[in-house]
């Protein structure tokens, strides 16, 4: 009797008579076709053999294990070896490569090798490159890379290694300079780290001061045109002038000739040159006291020698009206007080005081009009039954017992 496997071989009665070997499906041997061939695993089963089905590129042989898994190349992973394991890229007969992205990734794209989620701020199918506004301090592609040293307000923000292996700015902004472009160019000063232009009313000579005004303070530097000021906004001491987009005139010493006076009348160009003198004094120095200006007298020689300032048409358009307003409240002043004095007159004389005196048979009334003499009363009360005495009071003929106490 063959005795033969019902699942290996396709009858359980045909085997051969010397041998007694039988005849077994495709994946099964033995005498009696219980076991699996190579390449064929029973998954456990112990009955059913199946193949291994591993991948003639990935796997080092035909074989599997009893649960099926292949051995598999290096880089390669899965059970039947078909792909490679993560890290790795290129399936080929000699396995996969690792990834090549220089320490920044662990993953690539299986076939291709473009890293994926590149670190340390690094980008670049091999993660080789620094990420915009970043550099690498040392040539190695393998050290991350760091933030350049410099504002995008200040500059583009990239940067680069110079030859002593610092970082430089790429490009400053216009009114920056300096190899992190924190420094402000000339003509420009530091605002809270913000470099601004500086003011100088176009009063500084950029040939003879290039820098223009102080970098730190915005001070101007070497005011002209007869300027002076944190920014060269007012005329200089001893110059004059409404404002600083003009020249400043100096101050001009006049001599005026001598002029011989005779002792009689005073000479009229004598006195035009003081008062003159007189009014320049009132108007350039700063006293709390009224200057008056002196006159000759008629019988001295009069010699003048004074230094005249230029006075603007507009100070003595403001002396004038200064006269006028003056001139004014003083005649109002006075016009106030006539007409106070003259409304007290009249209270007084009209003054309402009355004064009632009862008698027997009429009352009678007296006011401050008894005191000045032929004061008109006789229309203070109008009744018929008023009468005016000659004393200038008041008396009611009307008898008493016609009013009630």
């Amino acid at each position: 009797m063959c005795n033969c496997s019902s699942t290996g071989s396709p009858s359980m009665d045909q085997c051969n008579e010397t041998t007694g070997q039988c005849e077994c499906y495709p994946g099964y041997t033995g005498l009696q076709c219980t076991d699996c061939e190579e390449g064929y695993f029973t998954n456990g089963t112990g009955e059913v053999c199946m193949p291994c089905g591993c991948d003639t590129t990935g796997a080092l042989h035909s074989l599997c294990d009893s649960s099926g898994i292949c051995t598999c190349k290096k880089g390669v992973y899965g059970s039947k070896c078909d792909e490679c394991q993560p890290g790795y890229f290129r399936f080929s007969d000699t396995g996969c490569q690792p990834c090549q992205c220089n320490n920044h990734s662990s993953s690539c794209l299986p076939q291709s090798g473009i890293c994926l989620n590149c670190q340390g701020s690094t980008e670049g199918p091999l993660c080789e490159k620094c990420k915009s506004n970043f550099y690498r301090p040392s040539a190695a592609l393998t050290d991350n890379c760091e933030p350049c040293p410099c504002s995008t307000v200040m500059s583009t923000g990239s940067c680069h290694i110079d030859t002593n292996g610092q970082p430089v700015c790429d490009q400053c902004q216009l009114q920056y300079r300096g190899s992190h472009c924190d420094k402000c160019m000339d003509g420009y000063y530091s605002s809270d780290s913000i470099c601004m232009p500086c003011e100088c009313n176009g009063n500084v000579d950029r040939k003879t001061s290039p820098r223009v005004c102080d970098p730190d303070t915005g001070q101007c530097l070497n005011c002209s045109n007869n300027t002076a000021g944190k920014h060269c906004e007012k005329c200089a001491e001893g110059y004059v002038g409404e404002d600083c987009s003009e020249l400043c005139k100096g101050v001009i010493p006049t001599t005026v000739p001598p002029t011989t006076q005779t002792p009689t009348t005073p000479s009229t160009t004598t006195m035009s040159t003081v008062m003159t003198t007189s009014l320049t004094t009132l108007l350039t120095t700063p006293t709390t006291h009224a200057v008056l200006p002196t006159l000759p007298s008629a019988s001295e020689n009069i010699t003048t020698t004074a230094t005249v300032s230029e006075v603007s048409w507009t100070q003595f358009n403001i002396i004038i009206l200064a006269v006028i307003i003056v001139l004014v409240v003083v005649l109002m002043g006075f016009v106030g007080g006539v007409y106070m004095y003259r409304e007290y007159q009249n209270r007084k004389l009209n003054a309402p005081f009355w004064t009632i005196e009862l008698k027997e048979d009429n009352i009678s009334f007296s006011s401050y009009h008894d005191s000045i003499p032929n004061a008109d009363v006789s229309g203070l009360l109008e009744d018929e039954g008023n009468e005016v005495a000659p004393n200038g009071q008041l008396s009611l003929s009307t008898p008493i017992n016609m009013y009630n106490a």
